[in-house]
This record gives structure tokens, C-alpha cells and sequence, in this order.
């Protein structure tokens, strides 16, 4: 009887092949999103920093068109969507330039803001629920398959009658693949979901912070030029308002 590993898998029972199949599907897609998400959270952090420097050095007009080449940022994506929003706004109450905008109108804004900014944060923590499920439940699902292979291999023995470690072991050792084959899994999946989370954490409070910042500075504007009474510049067409 063989004692490698791909030899103990092979010859493990059917019900320890299914717990290592699974198994082996968990570990596969923690790594398509171990994979994914760097790569996504690293692009997220690259662009948000580089968005940041052109919105508090830039006027509006050109923080939206440095936003369209910064899509990877979840702050850009908010930025442009709420630019977008009070356009609307404006075109659909028929007024000739974002200045214009009512308390009512802003209020709207102000909502929009919010659900952009829920919604963002939410793709950004899309797959690490299955990171967290793996993680937690892996090395369980291993365990099973491990009891399962250690009650065979007693049925063995008792079969045959002969309880010497060399009729024992092989069964044992194909038991003990599962939990190894869930360790594997658990283990990645454990270690990359506290690093995005953490990640995640800190995009999503920097993200809260611009949305603070955003109302701010469109009040500001707003209030401003309505203050002023002056003759609010023209809204360019499919971009922000520019910042006064």
C-alpha cells in the first residue's frame, strides 16, 4: 500500500473523496479571491491616493475628469456618480447650472451620496465572506472526513481480526489527509481575510471621510454662489460643477 500523499487520496474511502473534493473547491476559489482581491484592494489604495491629491489641489471640473482615469477608487467612483446626480438634478428642474440647486435638491444629493458610497464599500468587502467561511469551517468539514476514515479503518481491523500498526496505519494515515487537506484550505483563507479586512477597513473610514468632506464642499459652493448673487457659471455638459 502506498504512503504518498496522492497515493492515500486514491485510496481513501468514497465518503473521505467527496469531504476532499469539497475541500479542494473551497481552497481553489480562496484563491481566485485571494488572487482578485489584491490585486483590487492595491488599485483601490493607488488611484484613492492619487484622487485625493488632485481633488484638494484641483478645481472640480478637474478633480471629475482625473476621477474618470481613476476608476479603480472607490472615492472617484463616488465623486463622479454624485457629479453626475446634481447634473441630473439640475437638467431635470430645469436650471442652467448646479448653483442653482434648491435646499431640496442638495437633501437629494446628500441621500445619493450616502447609497454610492454604502454601495462601494460593499463591493469592496464582496468575497471575503467566503474567506471567512472557509477559514472557519474548512478544517471542521476536514475533521469530518477524518472521523469517517478512522471509523472505517476500525472496521478494518475488527474484519480482519489483526490490530498490528502495519494493518492499522494505512487507514489512519488516509484518514488524517482530510484534516490536513482542511488545514490547508483554512489556514490562507484565515490569514487573507484579517489583511483585506483590515484593508478594506481603512478604504472604507477614508471613504467616509471624503463623503464628509464632499457635502461640505458642495454646501460651500452652493451657499456661495447664492450669496453672492451673481450669474452661476454654465454646468458643463457631463461633467461636475466646478468648484467657485
Amino acid at each position: 500500500m502506498s504512503f504518498d500523499v496522492f497515493g492515500l487520496m486514491l485510496q481513501a474511502s468514497l465518503i473521505v473523496k467527496l469531504v476532499l473534493l469539497i475541500l479542494f473547491i473551497f481552497s481553489l476559489v480562496s484563491w481566485a479571491i485571494i488572487v482578485t482581491k489584491w490585486r483590487e484592494l492595491r488599485g483601490a489604495s493607488e488611484d484613492s491616493e492619487a484622487f485625493l491629491e488632485v481633488y484638494h489641489e484641483e478645481p472640480f471640473n478637474s478633480a471629475y475628469d482625473a476621477a474618470k482615469d481613476l476608476d479603480r477608487s472607490p472615492l472617484a467612483l463616488v465623486f463622479l456618480a454624485t457629479c453626475d446626480e446634481m447634473a441630473r438634478l439640475v437638467k431635470q428642474a430645469n436650471r442652467s447650472s448646479v448653483h442653482e440647486l434648491d435646499a431640496a435638491g442638495m437633501r437629494l444629493v446628500g441621500k445619493y451620496l450616502t447609497w454610492v458610497s454604502g454601495r462601494e464599500a460593499q463591493d469592496l468587502e464582496r468575497g471575503l465572506s467566503f474567506l471567512a467561511t472557509t477559514g472557519s469551517s474548512a478544517v471542521y468539514i476536514g475533521l469530518f472526513g477524518t472521523v469517517i476514515g478512522i471509523i472505517q479503518a476500525f472496521q478494518g481491523i475488527a474484519r480482519s481480526g489483526n490490530a498490528s500498526l502495519a494493518v492499522v496505519a494505512p487507514g489512519i494515515a488516509e484518514a488524517l489527509i482530510a484534516t490536513a487537506v482542511g488545514l490547508v484550505a483554512a489556514i490562507p483563507a484565515t490569514i487573507f481575510y484579517n489583511h483585506y479586512s483590515a484593508k478594506v477597513d481603512a478604504i472604507v473610514a477614508s471613504m467616509r471621510r471624503f463623503d464628509a468632506q464632499l457635502r461640505d464642499d458642495l454646501d460651500h459652493l452652493v451657499q456661495t454662489q447664492q450669496t453672492q448673487q451673481t450669474p452661476p457659471p454654465q454646468a458643463p455638459q457631463g461633467s461636475g460643477p466646478a468648484r467657485g
